[in-house]
């Protein structure tokens, strides 16, 4: 096996050390909502990146309403067996 010759000292294993220091993260503001948000990325909040929407973020809040109010419906179709009479108003819901 290989054994060092001489020990190293404090100044070189320090030296080598000097550019391992964690660096802060640089937070940018949404100029649409305020919202910190890293460079280069798209708000999460707002969908937006550069002035432009790219995501349209109430879409995706309508569509999981939807998968939730689907599963509230499969649940309530397994705890009854008796198939429940719909109105207009709740078809037109779902």
């Amino acid at each position: 096996m290989a054994v060092p010759k001489q020990r190293k000292t404090k100044s070189r294993r320090n030296s080598r050390r000097a550019h391992n220091a964690l660096t802060k993260l640089a937070f940018a503001v949404c100029p649409k909502c305020g919202e910190t948000v890293l460079p280069h990325t798209l708000c999460e909040n707002c969908g937006t990146y550069q002035g432009r929407e790219l995501v349209n973020v109430l879409a995706k809040l309508q569509k999981r309403e939807k998968k939730e109010k689907q599963k509230e419906l499969a649940e309530q179709e397994k705890g009854t067996s008796a198939p429940k009479e719909l109105s207009m108003e709740e078809l037109s819901k779902n």
